[in-house]
């Protein structure tokens, strides 16, 4: 069975403190799960963060909507206790307790349409017919943003000239942490000359180890003669390591030719060209930061 979404989960979270003796949080999740009979690869699942369980996640919700509705209430930490109106809606309330419903009680529509005055906030997804959790919905957002982001990131490195597509893979190299200083790099990465290879760069800033590069600013898919030729450049070179860059992408020809091989030679299509340039902050800035935060459990521990 597929991990359910949240609102799906409520109901269940509430039948099982029905009894209403408090249960630990921990504890609720692992019997919530059992309900769903979901395998251990499910359980495991993360959310793109890595910081929690997506079931961790959608039971931790859950457990806040329907606290808020007063179904449910908190009696200590980590403990959760069912309350005489989720008792109510077990025996009269619909088999699936959704967001809508919920805000028939006063306290949780007003904890539900509440607005900061102060601050900008990213558009959220209505949570009435959404399935994911506010946590979820932040990390979808910001990855439809960071997709966009890369998008346009390369269509204007495709637009670039030669020269500074050059200059641009010798910065990239040095914001992952290569090639030490710029000046440096800017050496280092000179035309060569040297068929299939377009210049070498420091794997460390005590030059220990180079890395070979080949860099095309391609529209058209990279096949695996260019690998081939690229391959007995570093061969040539008794070079040990390669890095081919290009704004288009390759063929799986081209892929399975930097396989299996004693030098190693990484390839980075358009696509993985963008998402490092946003990773590492090349051609790019922070418009705006939000800040996530949750309960400094530390803070509340008396002695």
């Amino acid at each position: 069975m597929a991990i359910p979404d949240f609102q799906t989960v409520m109901r269940p979270v509430l039948a099982t403190v029905q009894s209403g003796a408090p249960l630990p949080l921990n504890e609720l999740r692992e019997r919530v799960a059992d309900q769903f009979q979901l395998t251990d690869e499910e359980r495991k699942e993360r959310l793109p963060s890595g910081h929690q369980t997506v079931m961790s996640n959608r039971v931790g919700w859950a457990r806040t909507y329907l606290n808020k509705a007063g179904l449910l209430t908190i009696p200590s930490k980590g403990m959760v206790q069912i309350t005489a109106r989720g008792q109510e809606a077990l025996a009269n309330g619909p088999e699936r307790i959704t967001v809508s419903w919920l805000k028939q009680f006063p306290e949780f529509a007003d904890f539900h349409t509440a607005r900061p005055q102060t601050v900008d906030v990213p558009a959220m997804v209505e949570l009435d017919s959404a399935e994911t959790t506010p946590d979820e919905q932040l990390a979808e957002a910001h990855q439809a943003l960071v997709q966009s982001l890369a998008d346009e990131l390369l269509a204007q490195v495709r637009a670039a000239t030669p020269s500074f597509f050059e200059q641009l893979v010798v910065d990239l190299m040095l914001a992952m942490g290569y090639g030490g200083s710029r000046k440096e790099a800017g050496k280092a990465t000179q035309a060569t000359n040297d068929d299939g290879i377009d210049g070498i760069i420091k794997e460390d800033k005590l030059g220990l180890d180079v890395i070979y590069l080949q860099a095309k600013r391609w529209t058209n898919t990279v096949h695996r003669p260019e690998i081939d030729k690229f391959i007995g450049a570093l061969t040539r070179q008794r070079a040990r390591k390669g890095v081919f860059i290009t704004t288009s992408d390759f063929s799986q020809g081209a892929r399975d030719a930097a396989l299996g091989l004693d030098i190693k030679v990484v390839l980075i299509d358009g696509v993985e060209l963008a998402r490092l340039m946003v990773e590492n902050n090349l051609g790019v800035s922070v418009k705006q930061v939000y800040q996530v935060k949750q309960i400094d459990s530390d803070y509340f521990a008396e002695e």
